[in-house]
């Protein structure tokens, strides 16, 4: 393959729900394309995307890995990105930076909560995908039934392209509906040989039926096919396969695949899709970005000879090299030892060492082209998000969307000598992970840190203790409740202080007004005629930005407010920047006081499966929790509760679901928005802080 046939490439991820065996499929792509010389198994705690020690304990995937592997002359880079929601913007920067992706599905449990949020994130980042239908060697797993969920929980125009033929332990082989032949594959090598027989008789009439389908769809992409199809003339595989191939790109179809990575069934199969259906990097459109120099969008194709452009994805704080930052080249080249410039930082970094990632080992790279994903050596100040580019040619990529932290916890070092040491751990695991944030709170001198959920938490402090050996004793979870207010107030702000020789002052009116929910802030300059002179305005707006770090109420974080500045007055020797900060500061918080300020708090999706019997206690005991039940279904002879949950109800809801259920029923949650907290609860929240 040459290094520059970039249409041989496939940047792909695999995205699935928690224990949809995302890591189980990654582990036998790598067997069969010859990466690793033994199965690498999850429940071992082998699997050698799961490379932490945390991840091998508790059998998922908490970072994505990248790795590179090659199959039938194509270079396939695979991101693995973990399923549990407390990872999320690990799956969202992923998806980021990748052309295609394999959605993974349980046979038996089907399309979960969390299998619906990464496949918005998809649609989100329009990235083409496919689908594979995994552990159909369990009891109860089916096919057709999940493909269908695809259709219609997701709108995710699902064509079944093969037939699984055995069910459970039985699950002997998959007919290939195309080529309508019968893949039986070999237990004694593991699956690593397979052949092709022929369709069993039984399965003739169904097979026919399913190729007229996918016949049918392909017709929807490609007009000569239709016009043969019309005409009765004869059409080749390959046309086929050309024709879907354009509907996967146009996300309009979603191929659905099957198999047992367990069993090691089927994968094989599915590398051919990946090949045949997933986009190269010149499939999918040139990326945008703003020029910074003048604004204007630009475009950079995917050609080796164009200016060098890549995003800074995920950073990682190696024990052997330092910080390493996993990036994806989308145009022009880059040689090790030369210069890289981070538009968003303003800074000009030497880049050491290219590498070429392989989970957690490493092969070191003299240059790097468009449509690498690859690890730099050398950059210090990057961040995730980053745009890494040209000094003579910028240009900003869009960024990655960091979700707000909905839990905290209280967290001090072990040994009195410690402090520094686990603020600077703290540092780096921000910097890897966005959605962690630490904080230090002045009034009662502890660091708390926030993240998305207590296991996000527990796995952050686990690594203080192994990575940086660092000690730590955790307080009780608390929820990161914000504040906002509810009515329209303008409000007087002035700071007088004369104390011999130059005083201070400054004056301004202010007007607050609510905003609809996840607005975050707004800061509008309507001063007229110089009543303020422009360089105090941005001390006006970090003054309001300020008093919003803590609330009236409790102290929370003021979120969902617009702040405009309309009025004031200013002395021309005694007014300075910070005396109007301070103005500002003192204005904003009498304001909020006025403005009828209400506590928020975040609700919760939260999913329970549950065996009929119990369903009756465990929908009681949500409505006790505050809970709104949305709906239920009936899944393969369980029920389905999906409820809303405010998240200061849930904590050891575990514990409580396994006694109701006698540890039959389980339940999975997700961040879905703030709400306004009822009056009597408010009381309760302010009265414990």
């Amino acid at each position: 393959m040459s290094k520059n046939d970039l249409s041989r490439y496939r940047n792909i991820g695999i995205m699935a729900h928690i224990d949809a065996g995302k890591t189980t499929v990654t582990e036998r792509i790598l067997f069969y394309t010859g990466i690793s010389y033994k199965i690498g198994e999850v429940h071992e705690g082998e699997a050698v995307m799961d490379w932490m020690e945390q991840e091998q304990e508790r059998g998922i995937t908490i970072t994505s890995a990248a790795t590179t592997c090659s199959w039938k002359d194509c270079q396939i880079n695979i991101i693995d990105t973990p399923g549990h929601v407390d990872f999320t913007i690990e799956v969202e920067r992923s998806l980021r930076v990748l052309d295609g992706t394999v959605a993974v599905f349980c046979g038996v449990g089907g399309v979960q909560p969390q299998s619906e949020t990464v496949w918005r994130q998809a649609d989100r980042y329009k990235v083409p995908r496919i689908a594979f239908v995994n552990k159909l060697d369990r009891t109860g797993g089916d096919y057709f039934a999940v493909a269908k969920e695809i259709e219609e929980k997701l709108n995710g125009n699902a064509l079944a392209m093969q037939i699984p033929v055995g069910e459970g332990e039985n699950f002997k082989g998959i007919v290939d509906v195309l080529t309508k032949k019968l893949a039986v594959f070999d237990e004694d090598s593991s699956g690593a040989t397979f052949e092709w027989k022929e369709v069993p008789n039984e399965l003739n009439s169904q097979v026919e039926k399913m190729y007229e389908v996918i016949v049918e769809k392909a017709c929807d992409f490609d007009d000569d096919i239709a016009e043969k199809y019309l005409e009765g003339k004869s059409i080749s595989v390959e046309e086929i396969k050309t024709a879907l191939r354009k509907g996967v790109l146009a996300q309009s179809v979603t191929p659905v695949f099957c198999g047992s990575a367990f069993k090691n069934k089927g994968v094989q199969l599915l590398l051919d899709a990946i090949v045949e259906y997933l986009p190269s990097p010149l499939d999918v459109p040139a990326i945008e970005g703003i020029n910074p120099d003048n604004n204007q969008v630009e475009k950079r194709e995917a050609k080796a000879d164009a200016p060098f452009c890549a995003l800074a994805f995920k950073i990682m704080v190696d024990p052997f090299v330092g910080s390493l930052t996993f990036a994806r080249v989308y145009s022009g080249t880059l040689d090790a030892g030369s210069y890289i410039y981070n538009v968003v930082k303003g800074k000009k970094e030497r880049v050491s060492r290219l590498l070429k990632i392989h989970a957690n080992k490493r092969e070191e790279l003299k240059k790097v082209s468009a449509g690498d994903i690859i690890g730099i050596v050398g950059v210090k100040d990057v961040s995730t998000g980053d745009s890494l580019c040209a000094e003579d040619m910028p240009i900003l990529l869009e960024s990655i969307d960091c979700p707000e932290p909905v839990i905290k916890v209280a967290i001090e070092p072990k040994g009195k000598g410690e402090y520094e040491k686990m603020t600077a751990a703290l540092r780096k695991l921000m910097q890897e992970d966005p959605s962690f944030r630490f904080t230090y709170d002045d009034e009662t001198g502890q660091t708390i840190i926030a993240g998305m959920g207590e296991l996000h938490l527990e796995i952050i402090v686990d690594r203080l203790l192994r990575e940086y050996k660092v000690g730590a004793d955790v307080g009780k979870p608390q929820v990161a409740y914000k504040e906002t207010i509810r009515k329209l107030i303008e409000i007087e702000g002035k700071f007088v202080r004369q104390s011999g020789g130059h005083g201070q002052y400054g004056h301004v009116w202010l007007k607050l007004e609510p905003l609809e929910r996840g607005a975050g802030f707004e800061f509008e300059n309507k001063i007229k005629g110089g009543v303020i002179p422009r360089e105090f305005i941005p001390g006006i707006e970090k003054g309001v930005k300020e008093a919003m770090v803590a609330g009236v109420i409790a102290g929370y974080e003021v979120v969902d407010v617009k702040t405009t500045i309309y009025d004031g007055s200013y002395h021309d020797v005694d007014s300075s920047e910070l005396a109007f900060k301070i103005a500002s500061s003192m204005a904003f918080r009498d304001g909020m006081r006025k403005a009828t300020p209400v506590l928020l708090e975040p609700i919760m999706d939260v999913e329970v499966v549950s065996p009929e019997e119990s369903m009756g206690d465990v929908m009681g005991d949500l409505s006790s929790r505050r809970g709104r039940i949305l709906g239920m279904s009936d899944r393969k002879g369980v029920q389905v509760i999906n409820s809303e949950v405010p998240l200061g109800e849930m904590f050891g809801y575990a514990t409580t679901l396994r006694s109701l259920s006698k540890g039959r029923a389980s339940f999975s949650m997700q961040f879905k928005m703030h709400r306004e907290v009822p009056g009597s609860v408010q009381d309760e929240i302010v009265d414990k802080k």
